[in-house]
């Protein structure tokens, strides 16, 4: 699957193979090969990187290797439980994940730990065209954060952390520190939510989930205005408030440079009280949704 969605990918683009192999730097016959599931992993993750070809339904992480160790973690097993499953040695499984091995142990992996993986559908949007690479990393600007700080209080878990973000919280789960906000579980008063958004319903689904389960008391999260799954019509709406922004946030980037978003964002609230939303209300531009969900005759 894989493979033949690589190439569709490289034909969309009206790249020949001579076009493609030229831009990651190797031969040819090198990227024929590719295309045959034979070769390096390394040059496999560089032909995605060309073609700017995703995988959805894997993990988070900015290369397929990333993902599948991402995948590997949420699901609690360790690297000889995966080696085992997918019939490859624990070392082939660790070299895989820092982005060695062959392509065909790698497609091994993927068939073990997901194997509904599809192409995700091409963005039609970026923000900041050279910095796609690194697109899930943008952070919330202070300015924008003492509003919450002000509503709803202090933070006291920040789950999806990193060690740029201004975000001021108690507690951070950062991945760089072997901490992984999707199995972690959650826990204080307060938990702001502002997740990578290439897995928004990845992160939203935990964080009802650890809502409802009690660990945390208010959630409030800034996400971009994706309505669409049924999950979000049938459970989430029922539970979260819905404030709508006017106007775009700058995010800034890793270097510290302001973005402004491509797309509309919101901030949706589990568990704030009435006078944290009245109070978000007057300091924000924007307005929260009514939330009558009244079955209908």
């Amino acid at each position: 699957m894989l493979i033949a969605e690589l190439r569709e990918a490289r034909r969309a683009k009206g790249w020949t193979q001579a076009r493609l192999a030229e831009r990651i730097g190797v031969s040819s016959q090198t990227v024929k090969r590719l295309e045959k599931g034979i070769g390096s992993t390394s040059n496999l993750l560089a032909s995605m990187r060309a073609l700017e070809f995703t995988l959805t339904g894997v993990g988070a992480g900015a290369t397929l290797t990333e993902q599948l160790q991402a995948r590997r973690r949420r699901q609690g097993l360790s690297m000889a439980e995966v080696a085992m499953r997918a019939k490859l040695s624990r070392t082939t499984v660790a070299d895989l994940e820092r982005g060695g091995g062959s392509v065909a142990s790698l497609l091994r992996l993927l068939d073990a730990l997901a194997p509904r993986a599809r192409r995700r559908a091409p963005e039609r949007a970026y923000w900041g065209q050279a910095e796609k690479a690194d697109r899930d990393s943008r952070f919330t600007p202070s300015s924008f954060l003492a509003p919450i700080y002000e509503a709803f209080g202090a933070i006291d878990l920040d789950p999806c952390g990193h060690e740029l973000s201004p975000v001021v919280a108690r507690r951070r789960l950062v991945p760089e520190h072997g901490a992984d906000g999707l199995t972690d579980t959650w826990t204080g008063r307060l938990v702001y939510l502002n997740p990578p958004f290439s897995q928004l319903l990845v992160w939203l689904r935990r964080a009802h989930e650890q809502w409802r389960a009690g660990n945390v008391e208010t959630v409030v999260g800034l996400v971009p205005v994706r309505t669409d799954s049924s999950w979000f019509h049938e459970v989430f709406s029922s539970d979260a408030d819905i404030f709508l922004l006017k106007g775009r946030v700058s995010f800034l980037d890793t270097k510290g440079k302001k973005q402004p978003t491509p797309f509309s964002l919101m901030i949706f609230t589990l568990g704030a009280g009435p006078e944290q939303k009245r109070r978000f209300a007057e300091l924000v531009p924007g307005f929260w949704l009514s939330r009558d969900h009244a079955p209908r005759d």
